[in-house]
């Protein structure tokens, strides 16, 4: 039971539509403003990706910078701690890639990608 707890919270992190995206686009292009993120995810509201960046900024996955300046300039990068989860993603990315080819051998292109 405690391994499934720890696992549980490691995906609480991770699960969700939007929170997979948003770190692959600050693993991507490094440092982001909050104006960058949304044009990079158009489909996100303003409202979802400020929770989800609080909740990953919560957990010391992301590192929120704020520039006291007028306008306000806030960026978001992956912090140190973050940084941890390279070798997660990489892992989870490569398997979804291997997962996904396994269907296409099984069921055919066009049946796996529905």
């Amino acid at each position: 039971m405690t391994t499934y707890c720890k696992f549980e919270t490691a995906l609480d992190i991770l699960v969700g539509k939007w929170k997979p995206v948003i770190l692959l686009r600050l693993f991507s292009n490094g440092t982001m403003r909050f104006s960058e993120l949304q044009k990079a995810i158009p489909d996100i509201t303003k409202k979802m990706l400020t929770q989800q960046l609080r909740e990953l900024e919560y957990n010391d996955i992301i590192h929120r910078e704020v520039y006291q300046q007028i306008p306000p300039k806030v960026e978001y990068s992956i912090s140190a701690y973050g940084q941890r989860m390279t070798p997660l993603l990489q892992a989870m990315n490569d398997w979804g890639m291997a997962h996904k080819a396994h269907l296409d051998e099984l069921y055919g292109e066009e049946q796996s990608a529905e």
